[in-house]
């Protein structure tokens, strides 16, 4: 498993988060060599809860994604489903 730190290049990055593109296409490419898969992206609601805004809806942009949401307390999983998200359980481990 590894995570990356993208940089957010949205207008208004205290209010939403935009994935930089070559970060992106450099994720993309790196699935495609394997052994890992790109299967989803994180972010963090610093001032608030794990629940998805009506920004993260508008946001999606690959529904087959998991979506993170990170808090100063916890992290939620999410699926993008027709109408919003739905919760996905996460099982945490030891690192």
């Amino acid at each position: 498993m590894e995570a990356s730190v993208a940089r957010n290049i949205a207008a208004e990055p205290q209010r939403r988060f935009e994935i930089d593109p070559a970060h992106l296409f450099d994720a993309h490419r790196r699935a495609r060599s394997g052994p890992l898969a790109l299967v989803g992206c994180w972010h963090s609601h610093p001032d608030g809860s794990p629940i998805p805004s009506h920004l993260d809806v508008e946001g999606v942009a690959d529904r087959a994604w998991l979506w993170l949401i990170a808090t100063h307390e916890t992290i939620a999983g999410w699926q993008p489903a027709s109408e919003g998200f739905q919760p996905v359980a996460l099982v945490m481990r030891g690192l």
